[in-house]
C-alpha cells in the first residue's frame, strides 16, 4: 500500500495473475544474424532466458508455463541447425533439471518423441520422471509439437475407444489432448514481432489473451515478462460474452 500525503493511504489495484502462460519463443536466429553470429549461438542465448522466466512464474504465482521449444515444422530447417539445437537442449536438461526439481518445478513434455534422437528422448523422459512429484509450477515443454497433430492424436484415441459420434463433445476432446487435466492458457506471449500462433495450442487458445512484442527471445528479459503480465492484469476477458469483472487465477 502506498501513502499519499494529501489523501492518505492509496490502495493499489489487485494484480490478476494468469494461471497458465504460454510462450512462443521466437527470434533466436534473427538475433544471431543481426550480430553476424551462427544461428546456434542465438538458440543458446535464448535458453539463458528460461530460468529467469520460470523463477518469475514461481514468484508471482503462475501455476503453469508452456514453452514452445521445437515444432513439427522445425524439422524443415537445415540439419546442422537441428543438430545444434538438440545438443543445446541436451546440455540444458543436464544442467537445469536438478535445480528445477529443488525449486518444486514439475517438467512435462507435450508433443511426441518420434524421430527424436534416442539420447535426447531419454533425457526428456528422465527429466519428466524425476520431477513428477513437484507441484509448485508445471513447465510444459512443447517439443516436437504441432497443434494439428495433437488434435489428430486426440481424435484417434477417442475413436479407438469406440465412442459413438453423439458422445463426442468439447470436454472429451480436451481430455485426450496432450494438456489433459490442465486449464487452457490465459495468456499467450510471442516474441520477435510475429502475430500468429504457428500451430501452437490451437484448441486450447480459443479464449487466450494474446501479447506480442518486437523483442527477440534472447532479449526478452524478466522485466519485459513482468510487463506482459501487468498488461494482462488490465484486460477484461469476455469469453464470448459481455465484459465482466477481471478474473483472478483463471477463476
Amino acid at each position: 500500500m502506498k501513502q499519499n500525503s494529501s489523501t492518505g493511504p492509496v490502495v493499489e489495484p489487485e494484480i490478476v495473475v494468469p494461471t497458465h502462460v504460454a510462450i512462443i519463443m521466437d527470434g533466436n536466429g534473427r538475433w544471431a544474424a543481426e550480430r553476424g553470429l551462427p544461428r546456434a549461438v542465438g538458440h543458446r542465448a535464448g535458453t539463458e532466458n528460461v530460468r529467469g522466466i520460470i523463477e518469475t512464474c514461481v514468484e508471482v504465482g503462475v501455476e503453469i508455463l508452456t514453452l514452445y521449444a521445437f515444432s513439427t515444422e522445425n524439422w524443415q530447417r537445415p540439419y546442422e541447425e537441428i543438430d545444434a539445437l538438440f545438443a543445446i537442449l541436451s546440455d540444458v536438461i543436464d544442467r537445469e533439471t536438478q535445480e528445477l526439481g529443488r525449486q518444486g518445478v514439475q517438467i512435462r513434455h507435450i508433443g511426441t518423441l518420434d524421430q527424436v534422437p534416442p539420447s535426447l528422448a531419454e533425457r526428456i523422459r528422465n527429466a519428466v520422471e524425476s520431477t513428477q512429484a513437484n507441484n509448485r509450477l508445471i513447465v510444459n515443454v512443447a517439443f516436437n509439437y504441432g497443434a494439428r497433430a495433437e488434435i489428430v492424436r486426440a481424435v484417434q484415441r477417442i475413436v479407438a475407444t469406440g465412442v459413438v459420434p453423439a458422445d463426442v463433445d468439447e470436454n472429451l476432446i480436451s481430455m485426450n489432448l496432450d494438456t489433459s487435466g490442465m486449464p487452457d492458457p490465459d495468456l499467450i506471449i510471442r516474441t520477435a514481432g510475429e502475430a500468429r500462433l504457428s500451430n501452437f495450442l490451437l484448441w486450447q487458445a480459443a479464449y487466450a489473451e494474446y501479447w506480442s512484442t518486437d523483442v527477440y527471445w534472447p532479449d526478452f528479459d524478466v522485466g519485459r515478462f513482468r510487463g506482459a503480465l501487468e498488461d494482462f492484469s488490465q484486460r477484461h476477458r469476455r469469453f464470448g460474452g459481455r465484459p465482466g469483472p477481471k478474473r483472478r487465477n483463471g477463476s
